[in-house]
């Protein structure tokens, strides 16, 4: 169960991480990277933060590589954003639910459409008869 200075901690740094990101990262394989989230630890020394970005597998693969190069200077210039007694270390991790929310709704639509879709006279009903 995370507590209130987790939560206030966690959003804290994903603010600041993605002004850093947009605003001073010269880095071409962290465009388009957007910071979806940030999990501490209980004592606060670690920080998963979650990242997505569109793109294949390699260039998700590069901006792993990217945010693990920059990782030292990024908690530095964190360091000096957000006041606490000890900068968690950093840990990245890529964030797929952008593509698994789009592969639902890519199923769903499918089933709607089969749905929808006549069948021939074996899913229609026949007119009642008044006459009977």
């Amino acid at each position: 169960m995370t507590s209130y200075r987790q939560r206030r901690v966690a959003d804290t740094i994903r603010e600041e991480l993605a002004e850093l990101l947009q605003r001073e990262a010269h880095d071409p394989r962290l465009s388009g990277v957007s910071i979806t989230a940030v999990e501490t630890s209980q004592d606060l020394r670690l920080a998963r933060v979650y990242f997505s970005m569109l793109g294949d597998d390699a260039e998700v693969q590069q901006a792993l590589r990217a945010f693990e190069k920059a990782s030292g200077y990024l908690r530095r210039e964190l360091a000096s954003r957000v006041q606490l007694r000890y900068m968690p270390e950093l840990i990245f991790r890529f964030d797929d639910s952008l593509a698994t929310g789009g592969r639902i709704e890519t199923l769903l639509h499918e089933i709607n459409d089969e749905s929808e879709s006549p069948e021939g006279d074996e899913g229609e009903e026949e007119p009642a008869d008044d006459n009977a």
